[in-house]
């Protein structure tokens, strides 16, 4: 059973060899570059808008924009292979050097702005980067000439900093004198740093041939078109802010609509509303707000169509009130990763309602095998490690071959998720493998104990988390945050936990409290964290 249709964006699809030896299904008729998706683009849908951030750009105005900078880049020597580090929040100039980047065949580096010097530090030394660009706020956290001997060129953006140019200087050279690099698709285009949640972060890098069929894959799942209005909420420095809602949009000739400042659900509201945005990829818990705000009726939501989610499950009160409050809204599951260029599996169109358990079906291109610890493969349902496959998968990390010789084998890139696939095609992701609790010899998945917590009225998100213990090798904790006004008890969780599964399951301690999880700049729960929390607890109790 499989939802993808033969043709839509992209094409057909057939078999082909990139990145030296990796056979790999592809779209047939797709752009050879970025570049030239984005000429396609702007020669189609000139006049249509193309991002609406403190002001609105067509795609010809934007174009403008991003040859000007292309071509300030290359006079500054900025070549093919040379990295151009953002420092920026979600703002059209984040974009639109994107955008010239790709032109020229600089690589780009996102940085999130939540990234603190030391972290900056390894990031711009790691990549390389020739050339900076980082908000005016942020100045106190750029390294020195001394600090950073190859960043060589620096330049600010909504204000001023010392020994920086101002962003204007990047637009005043003609637009006719942007080059155009030859380029191939299985060149990098940008490297993005994973969260580093197990040492320092990983530079995976993207081509042109994986964010190509990353866009297609969510604008063809999902339907995109020139008439789509894409809402970017989450930092356009993260894969799904980059790649699977504004390349995606732009794939389709739509609309990027960036939320600048930072999170607030009255802001998310009256931007939304503003701006009549269609799509968007969104965390759980921020659909929870929204479905829960004493100002959601201030405002009109009925041109938003599709609501796609990812890295934990949708509680079943934030489905039934968004159901009824916004009808024609679908909240559709979908996986990915930095490796994988976003999506690996998107939840199809007919089936959302029927499998919330579920992250949907692989995409068309990509291949996913489930194995055991002896790399075998598991019958339909079982448990086991994913690895992943396809032309979205990423060829290598930024200089590092001890990674690369242990995370990418034989085509396939090591996920470390415990998941499953069933006979329907249905995927199902449990846990990290490395966050597998073994409680007296039964395995335990956070993700199946999370998706029951987050089924009670009043949560808005939960963490389970395995500590150790003498007797038992590990316990299971829970981190249960609630939404406010919420009247809810550790006993109350309890017994409804163990009503719905297996007494071994069910947390035997529990944590209820308002204050968001704690979350690194990739906006991956930070379980390091919460297990000093539950330490603390624990001392705490023991103390007295």
């Amino acid at each position: 059973m499989t939802f993808w249709a033969d043709t839509g964006l992209g094409g057909p699809l057939r078999r082909e060899t990139h990145y030296g030896d990796r056979t790999m299904l592809c779209f047939a008729d797709r752009p050879p570059t970025l570049a030239a998706m984005f000429d396609d683009l702007v020669a189609r849908f000139g006049d249509r808008p193309a991002i609406v951030d403190d002001r609105m750009l067509s795609y010809s105005e934007l174009d403008v924009s991003v040859r000007r900078i292309a071509a300030s880049l290359a006079s500054l020597g900025i070549a093919r292979g040379d990295r151009v580090a953002l420092f920026l929040g979600n703002c059209w100039e984040f974009l639109a050097v994107t955008l010239a980047c790709n032109r020229i065949g600089a690589l780009v580096v996102p940085i999130g702005t939540r990234q603190r010097k030391a972290e900056l530090d390894f990031l711009l030394g790691n990549s390389g980067a020739r050339l900076l660009v980082f908000e005016s706020e942020l100045a106190d956290q750029i390294p020195s000439a001394a600090e950073a001997p190859e960043l060589a060129h620096r330049f600010v953006a909504h204000g001023t900093a010392a020994g920086a140019r101002p962003f204007e200087d990047l637009l005043a050279t003609s637009p006719a004198e942007a080059p155009l690099a030859a380029i191939h698709e299985d060149d990098t285009a940008v490297i993005l740093y994973t969260s580093g949640t197990t040492g320092k972060p990983k530079g995976a890098e993207l081509t042109h041939l994986s964010i190509l069929h990353s866009a297609y894959a969510f604008a063809r799942a999902h339907e995109l078109t020139e008439h789509d209005r894409g809402l970017v909420a989450v930092p356009l420095s993260h894969v799904t802010g980059l790649v699977g809602v504004s390349y995606a949009t732009l794939a389709a000739g739509g609309c990027v609509v960036l939320m600048r400042q930072a999170y607030k659900t009255p802001d998310f509201l009256a931007l939304a509303s503003r701006e009549k945005i269609t799509y968007s990829i969104l965390v759980p818990a921020i659909y929870t707000l929204v479905a829960m705000s004493p100002e959601f009726d201030k405002h009109d939501l009925s041109a938003w169509r599709i609501g796609c989610f990812g890295g934990a499950p949708m509680p079943v009160p934030t489905i039934e009130m968004l159901s009824q409050r916004l009808p024609n809204l679908q909240l559709r599951n979908a996986y990915g990763a930095t490796e994988t260029t976003s999506p690996t599996t998107i939840m199809p169109q007919a089936f959302w309602r029927g499998h919330m358990d579920s992250v949907g079906q692989v995409i068309p291109y990509a291949h996913v095998r489930v194995v055991d610890t002896d790399d075998h493969e598991v019958a339909p349902g079982e448990p086991g490690e994913l690895l992943i496959a396809g032309p979205m998968v990423v060829p290598r990390y930024w200089q590092r071959p001890d990674a690369n010789a242990k995370e990418f084998v034989n085509g396939y890139w090591r996920s470390g998720d415990i998941g499953s696939i069933d006979a329907d095609g249905f995927v199902r992701v449990f846990d990290r493998k490395k966050d597998m609790i073994n409680r007296g010899g039964f395995k335990i998945f956070s993700a199946e104990v999370e998706n029951v917590i987050c089924g009670i009225d009043g949560v808005l998100e939960t963490a389970i988390i395995g500590t150790p213990d003498p007797v038992l090798g590990e316990r299971v904790n829970a981190i249960v945050v609630t939404t406010d006004g919420a009247q809810l008890s550790e006993r109350d969780v309890a017994a409804y936990c163990a009503a719905r599964m297996s007494d071994y399951k069910v947390p035997e301690s529990i944590i209820i409290r308002s204050e968001p999880l704690p979350r690194n700049a990739n906006g991956k729960i930070q379980k390091t964290v919460l297990r000093e929390t539950i330490a603390e607890r624990a001392a705490s109790y023991a103390r007295g």
